[in-house]
């Protein structure tokens, strides 16, 4: 589909692209990518220039290289890799996804409260709550600061406070969050930008009060310093080459779309060829080469090889040694150390019972309640008590010691929690702690249950306030929440507690082997397991707490972290207790009120210690200001919970930077790592005064996507800055481990899976054997492959290594890891850059997901970003766009599809995060209703099968030799000889059929040979032999007379399906002249019909028209000659008043071959060809079909078809007529009042035979679907039933035919008496399916059933037949087209070479026959351009028949079935027409095959046509349901096209229903389609340009 780029063009690319990034600009500086980096001054008018304490941070690391990386990614993309079209919405979807209206900010909207705490965003009600790290990929607000704040925006060099540029203005003056400018653009930026670009001056001068950025310029644009768009005076959009004529609009230089050059569409105005524009610039775009060189390779006959991402020689390899397992210090156990946690409450609750042990906050930041030491441990006793006693009864108590039980607290009550799960313990009884459930329908609840009902949990303790707001039913009771167990809810507060009898005790024993607790821990795809803790590994762990952070008694801790599970958990609720410490809990409800909350009272309570999360640090720095009375010097120790997160150390510096002038000591910051399984990981010590600063890592990100760490990057620009998290905890070893199945140590310069060996980890997953061994039984291995350690070590989930001096990094999680192409990626790394690209003002923080999903055999990165509301379509578009190319830049990886969703849509988890599983969940099932979506197929799919070179062609001999070699025989089949059939045949000795019509009235004149009903089903009129007749005289004397018509002048029959049309055929041949049947113009839809008709009656060459008197009437009302001039028509005759006398003679052709009637029809590419039946055709056409169908006057036929053109015509018109058997006409069109019309005639009749065609069938199928019941009780019998023919030009509609099949099954119907037909304008019927079944095989010639086969769909594509078994992938089952009729010879031929194929090749099916047309009538005389569809001979084999060919493709097959005669039988089977193939990627697509996997793809897509432009694929789906649906079905429609055939889509336009249009014969007609869309005529509901 693209040309793919050369190894040399790639190399020229990159170097182009990376050029720019070699020379040293003024603004960088040359040691960026050493560990240290320059101090660095803030600018001038920066709000934060309070002056430093110099000395201690002069040493400063960069840690925001990163939002530098990004914005000079973004500014030296000079050659734009992405136009990218924008994609045009409806404005209903614009309103309903964005404000009411966008209203434009007022000046002043960047008032002086916006970054502050009270009004700001990060705090607002968007709900980031804590952990937003939903599962694993999703940024939260956790990460706090991705290092693009403006208060690190400080990166600005120093002498660029000088510069007047603007973007050192903007940058300095954009402190407050929303200002225009961007985070750290800076006078870097402007030193980067002053040598591409000449700033205009207006540009120079922009207003800016002290801290504000007025917002005054135009917001379409918003002021946008990184990509130089503004009023820049250059030309750096890319210009679209147009082909001539493709676009005519003015070319404007613009600076919006991520600075596509692009013709004003994305607010709805239409603009000359606005569609072709959008496209021919998207194709420009994609000429563009995609990255990797594809590898030449043999593509074997069938299989297509995919594209295997090779492994690049140059890229960076592992070359240290072997790494060493490291051992952290011995444990030492201090000999007063309570020997259990109970031990320890009980010792603290008897000897310091009024010792604080809690105290919790209100939303006012007022203590709202201490828990004394004495309160714990009398309260946890009553629990435990209470547990075991008074649930159940005496002999069956409900709860016994080592039971599970559920405890569900809020997060604002941490007094009830300690008390409950200390009473737990107490008790012996596991309390497994889970959120609050809030609805029945929380995301991520149904797996809590799962674990619980896996726990054998029946009892959850919750406090009275939470138990208030559980949802209830009517009845007062607590519903069972969805997926959730049985739970018995037991409100475990004191006041509704017995108190126990004085002589009972709690049995409190040292800590064993018995669990202690279960952690929940949810999984990268959502499901949730529980991490079983044994009571000497909590215990351990408090120890090794305690020694790490050298706690001692009576400490006071604040913790912010959540104190159910996790860091929260072991600091705040374990080792506080074990070491009688003072917890001061801040719940999340203050902190989103007042983020600085916690900053308050480590002041206020002198802490020593503070458990808090890098958003928190976060928090407090958006919201800090002048707070004078913040004095931080009593911390000894800041534990940062999320310190492994790569981003968490910008937030750290940062915080540090401003809270260094309050007395916070640098060596405070405590990094630590930890993970459910292997609990604390590593945490950094609290340093002496003035001991070495610890250590960090700058990574090269390229090295890291392979696994490896360089610090030096030759690429300045993507690096990753780690913190250490300290070193090994006390008692335990750890070492690293590759991410393959064997666990093997790495090599030192190797990134791996830390793994652990000590006492203080969780030791199984509960219930989950399997997992469990191969996560918490490891033995890792050395590469002689033997084991390091007879211990096993627990894996942790963390990615990282050890360096220098034993300090450990992480570098991410294996939650969070993508692998794409072989290279990995970190999802918290690619939410840190998009969260670089200013996202203030288009999406929240905090609300930024990202995952991978397969397609096509590799992961495909996915990110979804919440909207503000007040973002405008094209600031949002020029995002996303921007988003894009800083994610290539600096990681060198496509992003398959960013998705922009409303505000508080996404899912959460109870803490505010995102939860990353349900959000892949809704995205993968298409009900994440995204209000923006960019796919990027064309750019990340690089591995799809090489493009298929057409082989040079072979001679005719060696086909021949080959065929006879392989055994293939060559494709042909014919139907029986009609020579040597022997049959009573009368009408036979007649050449014309009208002579066959005058013998039937002379010999049969009271014989009724037509019947029409109307929609209620009774006879509406009917016509017996002689009636006919008589008519057709009269008809034929009026022609004569006020015609005056001369013999052979063609007539225009424009009728209603019915006997008037019959007659005025008859009529016609009497008069001697050519009729030539036309569908009347629907009176309803007059402007769009008449036309038509009035073609093809110009067309015909027409000399009059007949009608009746409503059309005719119709035909010269005032409505019609808006559409067509009334004066135009031919003489236009009404036959509803006949003359009274008959002609003096019937006209008698001198010559049956001369014309006898023309047949025209509108093909689905929108083409009219008429083509010319003569009279020998004609009487051998009907005589075929009488043959085949066994028709006899005795017989009675349904008719269900439209009788205007091909085997519908003859079937309605002749048949009867030659035959003698008597058709009931059903017009198709009264089954819209009455569906039930056609089958209930069918039964009421007892026909054996009937012709439908497919739109009747679906309607049946649609309409009749609930009714069969009713239908039964009616007496609706379909038993009789032999052949159901479906009418059709094209591939057997094998699920149409089989729910047909299915549902009436009930009625009687034979499943194999439906079948289809196959004709087309060549040969109007040359297939025929007529079934004989059971007894009646006797009485004829009996045809075998219809037989389906299933191919290979892959191999179709390379003209290739191959057959499959059912349910094999990639197989399409196909049904024969019907049996070839009598005197039709078949042979399948190369349409370009023309050389007869074996029968395992796809080809042209040619026909010779008696019954062929005789040539296309056309006006414009260029028959020879056609004439060898008529009369085309092999180029080699049987060189002398002449053949019509088809213009279909199609395959024989040989069955294994005989007919009547003994006879193999030959299935012909149609593939598809050959004008509405798409040849894309040098293979043969066949467009149903496509529409069909899209129809699957989605409930609300109800139909689908997919047609090419320029080689660009364009899939239209009609939309069944909200608006609001319609872009989740981009993603869907471009995954499943990838994924089962191979194809990248270039367009997904969605529509409404009905906008497809479909032929009277139920064809898509595509063609039309796309002329509508190109025109811009649909009124599309979305239209997506996937890049």
């Amino acid at each position: 589909m693209l040309s793919d780029i050369t190894q040399k063009g790639y190399e020229k690319k990159r170097s182009k692209l990376i050029g720019a990034y070699f020379p040293q600009t003024p603004g960088m500086d040359p040691s960026m990518g050493q560990e240290r980096r320059t101090p660095v001054t803030p600018s001038s008018s920066s709000r934060y220039n309070r002056r430093r304490s110099s000395g201690s941070r002069n040493e400063r690391y960069r840690s925001d290289v990163h939002t530098e990386a990004v914005q000079a990614a973004l500014a030296k993309h000079k050659e734009r890799k992405m136009a990218v079209p924008m994609p045009s919405k409806r404005r209903s979807l614009v309103v309903q996804t964005s404000m009411d209206a966008y209203t434009p900010p007022d000046t002043s909207s960047g008032s002086e409260g916006e970054g502050q705490g009270d009004g700001d965003e990060e705090e607002g009600g968007d709900g980031e709550e804590e952990d937003g790290r939903g599962g694993g990929g999703t940024s939260s607000s956790q990460e706090g600061s991705i290092s693009m704040e403006h208060w690190i925006s400080r990166a600005i060099h120093g002498t660029s406070s000088t510069t007047n540029t603007t973007s050192s203005t903007a940058s300095s003056s954009s402190s407050s969050t929303r200002s225009g400018g961007s985070g750290a653009a800076g006078g870097r930026l402007a030193d980067v930008l002053a040598q591409h670009v000449h700033i205009s001056a207006q540009h120079h001068h922009r207003h800016h009060h002290h801290h504000r950025h007025h917002k005054t310029e135009n917001h379409s644009a918003p002021p946008d310093v990184t990509s130089y768009t503004n009023n820049t005076t250059t030309t750096d959009g890319i210009q679209v080459e147009r082909t001539p004529g493709a676009g005519t609009a003015p070319q404007r230089q613009t600076s919006k779309y991520g600075n596509a050059e692009l013709m004003e569409t994305g607010d709805g105005v239409p603009v000359s060829s606005r569609v072709s524009a959008k496209i021919q610039q998207l194709v420009n775009t994609l000429k563009r080469p995609k990255r990797p060189p594809l590898r030449e390779f043999f593509v074997d006959d069938f299989e297509e090889l995919l594209e295997v991402q090779q492994p690049d020689p140059n890229q960076p390899k592992a070359e240290g040694a072997q790494m060493v397992a490291m051992r952290g210090e011995q444990l030492g156990v201090v000999t007063n150390w309570p020997p259990s946690l109970e031990a320890a409450l009980q010792r603290w609750g008897t000897i310091s019972p009024k010792a604080p042990c809690l105290t919790t906050m209100d939303t006012n930041g007022k203590p709202l309640y201490v828990l004394t030491y004495g309160k714990l441990w009398s309260r946890s006793m009553k629990v435990a008590y209470n547990l075991l006693h008074k649930l159940g009864t005496k002999q069956e108590p409900l709860i016994r010691p080592g039971d599970r039980v559920a405890l569900v607290f809020p997060n604002n009550d941490p007094a009830a929690f300690m008390t409950a799960f200390y009473g737990c313990l107490l008790a012996e009884v596991v309390p497994v702690p889970i959120e609050v459930p809030l609805t029945r329908k929380d995301a991520g609840s149904q797996q809590i249950g799962f674990l619980l009902g896996s726990c054998g949990v029946t009892v959850a303790l919750t406090s009275d306030a939470c138990h208030k707001g559980l949802p209830k039913s009517p009845t007062g009771e607590i519903p069972q929440f969805k997926g959730w167990p049985k739970v018995l809810w037991f409100v475990a507060e004191s006041k509704h507690l017995s108190k126990p009898p004085r002589d009972w005790f709690p049995h409190i024993k040292d800590a064993n082997q018995d669990t202690a607790y279960i952690e929940y821990k949810t999984c990268k795809d959502g499901s949730v397991l529980g991490v079983t803790v044994m009571r000497i590994a909590m215990l351990t762990h408090c120890q090794a707490l305690t020694q790490s952070c050298s706690y001692t008694e009576a400490e006071t801790i604040v913790n912010v972290l959540d104190f159910k599970k996790d860091v929260g958990l072991w600091h705040a609720v374990l080792t506080s207790v074990m070491n009688m410490m003072h917890v001061i809990s801040i719940p999340y409800a203050l902190m989103k009120v007042n983020p600085l909350s916690w900053i308050q009272k480590v002041c206020q309570y002198k802490a020593k210690v503070a458990c808090v999360k890098s958003r928190d640090m976060h928090w407090a720095l958006v919201a800090h200001r002048d707070q004078r009375e913040v004095n931080l010097s009593s911390l000894r120790m800041l534990v940062v919970a999320d310190g492994a997160n790569p981003w968490s150390i910008s937030s750290c510096d940062a915080f540090l930077n401003v809270f260094q002038t309050k007395g916070l000591k640098p060596e405070v910051i405590c990094p630590c790592a930890s993970s459910p399984e292997a609990l604390t990981v590593a945490i950094r010590r609290p340093l002496e005064e003035d001991s070495t600063p610890p250590g960090r890592g700058v990574l090269s990100m390229q090295g890291l996507s392979h696994g490896v760490i360089r610090v030096d990057s030759e690429e300045k620009l993507s690096v990753l800055t780690l913190q250490d998290v300290g070193s090994v905890m006390p008692g335990a070893a750890m070492c690293v481990v590759k991410l393959e199945s064997v666990p093997q140590l790495c090599k030192t310069d190797e990134i791996g899976e830390l793994c652990v060996c000590t006492v203080a980890t969780g030791t199984s997953y509960y219930g989950l054997a399997g997992m469990t061994k191969n996560t918490f039984e490891v033995f890792p291995v050395s590469n002689n492959g033997t084991p390091i350690s007879e211990f096993p070590f627990t894996r942790t989930g963390l990615l990282g290594f050890i360096g220098p001096a034993g300090l450990i990094f992480v570098a991410g999680k294996m939650d969070g890891l993508m692998v794409v192409g072989g290279r990995r990626h970190n999802a918290d790394d690619i939410v840190a850059t998009a969260l670089a690209v200013e996202p203030m003002k288009f999406v929240y923080r905090g609300r930024i997901a990202v995952f991978s999903i397969t397609v096509l055999h590799d992961e495909r990165i996915v990110v979804v970003a919440e909207q503000r509301p007040d973002s405008t379509e094209e600031d949002s578009f020029q995002w996303m766009s921007r988003v894009l190319q800083a994610i290539d830049s600096i990681h060198q990886v496509g992003v398959y599809c960013l998705a922009l969703v409303p505000s508080n849509t996404l899912p959460k988890t109870p803490l505010g995060g995102i939860h990353l599983s349900e959000t892949k969940q809704l995205f993968l099932e298409g009900s994440l209703h995204p209000c923006n979506v960019l796919m990027c197929p064309h750019t990340c799919v690089t591995n799809l099968p090489k493009p298929r070179q057409k082989q040079p062609e072979i001679g005719p001999a060696s086909v021949m030799v080959g065929n006879l070699v392989s055994g293939k025989r060559i494709a042909q089949a014919s139907g029986r000889d009609l020579g040597q059939i022997e049959d009573n045949d009368q009408a036979r000795k007649f050449l014309f059929l009208a002579e066959v019509l005058q013998w039937r009235a002379q010999t049969t004149p009271d014989h009724v040979l037509y019947t029409l009903l109307n929609s209620r089903g009774t006879i509406a009129s009917s016509l017996t032999c002689v009636q006919l007749h008589k008519r057709a005289e009269k008809i034929a004397a009026m022609l004569a007379e006020r015609g005056h018509l001369q013999d052979g002048d063609h007539v225009a029959l424009v009728y209603p399906p019915g006997i008037d049309l019959i007659a005025a055929f008859y009529g016609c041949l009497y008069a001697g002249c050519v009729p030539i049947t036309v569908r009347p113009p629907h009176p309803q839809n007059i402007a769009t019909t008449l036309p038509t008709v009035k073609m093809i009656v110009e067309v015909s060459r027409s000399v009059c028209v007949m009608t009746t008197q409503v059309i005719s009437k119709l035909l010269r009302s005032k409505e019609a000659s808006a559409a067509v001039d009334a004066r135009t028509w031919p003489p236009i005759m009404d036959t509803d008043d006949l003359p009274k006398k008959k002609p003096p003679l019937l006209y008698k052709p001198s010559n049956p071959d001369t014309l006898a009637y023309l047949d025209f029809s509108v093909s689905t590419t929108g083409m009219l060809a008429g083509v010319k039946m003569s009279h020998t055709a004609t009487s051998a056409f009907c005589r075929s079909i009488k043959l085949q169908c066994e028709l006899y006057p005795s017989r009675e036929v349904a008719i269900c078809l439209d009788p205007y053109c091909g085997l519908g015509f003859v079937l309605w018109c002749l048949c009867s007529v030659y035959s003698g058997h008597q058709s009931i006409l059903i017009p198709p069109s009264e089954l819209e009042v009455n569906p039930a019309l056609w089958l209930s005639a069918v039964s009421q009749y007892k026909v054996r035979d009937t012709f439908c065609s497919y739109s009747v069938m679906e309607l049946c199928t649609k309409g009749l679907g609930l009714q069969t019941d009713s239908l039964k009780s009616r007496g609706l019998d379909l038993s009789r039933v032999r052949t159901c023919v479906v009418v059709a030009e094209e591939r057997p509609r094998i699920a149409l035919t089989q729910s047909f099949s299915k549902l009436f099954k009930d009625l009687g119907l034979h499943p194999r008496a439906v079948s289809t037909s196959f004709g087309c304008r060549i040969n109007l019927a040359i297939c025929l399916q007529p079934h004989r079944l059971g007894k009646l095989a006797d009485q004829g010639t009996s045809g075998p059933d219809p037989t389906t086969v299933y191919v290979d769909m892959r191999a179709l594509r390379h003209d290739r037949v191959r057959l499959v078994e059912r349910g094999s992938p990639h197989s399409l089952p196909l049904m024969e087209s019907g049996k070839i009729l009598p005197g039709v010879r078949i042979i399948i031929a190369n349409p370009e070479t023309k050389g007869p194929m074996g029968e395992s090749h796809l080809g042209e099916i040619w026909v010779h026959s008696g019954h062929n047309a005789s040539g296309y009538f056309t006006v414009y005389g260029d028959e020879a351009l056609q004439s060898d569809h008529f009369n085309s001979r092999l180029s080699f084999g049987d060189t002398q028949t002449v053949w019509a060919r088809t213009g279909y493709l199609g395959f024989l097959r040989r069955t294994e079935l005989t007919d009547a005669s003994g006879e193999r039988h030959d299935a012909l089977y149609v593939v598809g027409a050959l004008e509405e193939a798409m040849e894309l990627r040098g293979m043969r697509y066949h467009p149903i095959d496509i529409e069909t996997s899209v129809i699957r793809t989605h409930k609300s897509i109800t139909e689908c046509a997919v047609f090419t432009w320029t080689n660009l694929l364009v899939v239209v789906v009609e939309l069944d349901g909200s608006e609001q649906e319609a872009l989740d079905l981009v993603p869907l429609v471009t995954n499943v096209v990838l994924e089962e055939h191979y194809l990248i889509v270039g367009v997904v336009v969605v529509v409404d229903i009905g906008v497809i249009p479909i032929n009277s014969r139920g064809e898509k007609q595509r063609m039309h389609l796309r002329d509508g869309f190109l025109a811009d005529q649909l009124d599309p509901i979305y239209v997506a340009y996937n890049m």
